[in-house]
């Protein structure tokens, strides 16, 4: 009688065993499958909103190296001072913050390097009170240099290089079901963020401008006249330097 109260109490015991083993089991399953269901809702397939770009505000900036014993800037410093005085006309969204070395061997070369500066923006048309002059004083380690920035309108997307999922054969829900990998249109937005010429066009169209009406004008006129209005064709072969191989 011992014996069979004991081989039914084994029997129970493993009964109850397997009962909690499958339980712990349905437990485990469910957790993946929610990390998994997570896992796609963080997922977006549209790459416009896996890798987005977005508009903020960021600096251009140009740095004029001041030598101790030399007065005015170099050719290739006119160059750069003059595309930024350009670029500001065209993208500032600030004034001109010019930050001058002040303190050291370098306070005469950097006062005539100054004068040569805002005579290059007073040719291009910067008005003399978008400009902002502030001193600080330069170590002695390194290289004094005049310091000129505005801030203005930056797209930017990324970062790009990110591979959170496996893109080859794994255990992974997602690779059954062809989705595009997260890295997949990273580099195109990059591209296109960069490329912009106005980062506001991003947000919202520009106004539109009257047409011009001299070259309307003349369009109609040949399209009344029957002619092509885009002008008179004059043949394929006006340029041409030989008649060999005709």
């Amino acid at each position: 009688m011992k014996a069979m109260h004991r081989a039914v109490a084994q029997r129970r015991t493993r009964s109850a065993l397997r009962l909690v083993a499958a339980g712990s089991l349905a437990i485990l399953l469910a957790g993946c499958y929610y990390q998994t269901e997570a896992q796609q809702n963080a997922y977006p397939t549209d790459y416009r909103v896996r890798h987005p770009i977005t508009v903020h505000e960021g600096v251009q900036s140009v740095e004029v190296l001041i030598g101790r014993n030399r007065g005015g800037l170099t050719p290739s410093q006119r160059a750069d001072v003059l595309a930024f005085a350009q670029a500001w006309r065209h993208e500032a969204g600030s004034g001109i913050i010019m930050d001058e070395p002040h303190g050291g061997p370098t306070d005469h070369a950097a006062a005539d390097a100054i004068r040569e500066i805002r005579s290059i923006f007073g040719a291009i048309g910067v008005p003399t009170g978008a400009i902002y002059v502030r001193r600080y004083k330069p170590s002695r380690s390194a290289l004094a240099s005049i310091k000129l920035n505005y801030s203005k309108l930056v797209a930017e997307a990324g970062p790009c290089g990110q591979w959170p999922r496996d893109i080859g054969p794994s255990y992974e829900s997602g690779f059954a079901e062809n989705q595009p990998y997260w890295n997949l249109g990273c580099a195109s937005q990059r591209n296109l963020a960069s490329m912009v010429d106005n980062p506001a066009d991003l947000v919202q169209p520009r106004g539109e401008i009257p047409a011009w009406a001299p070259r309307r004008n003349a369009a109609v006129d040949h399209w009344r006249k029957g002619e092509n209005p885009s002008g008179n064709y004059v043949g394929f072969d006006v340029g041409k330097i030989t008649d060999i191989g005709r």
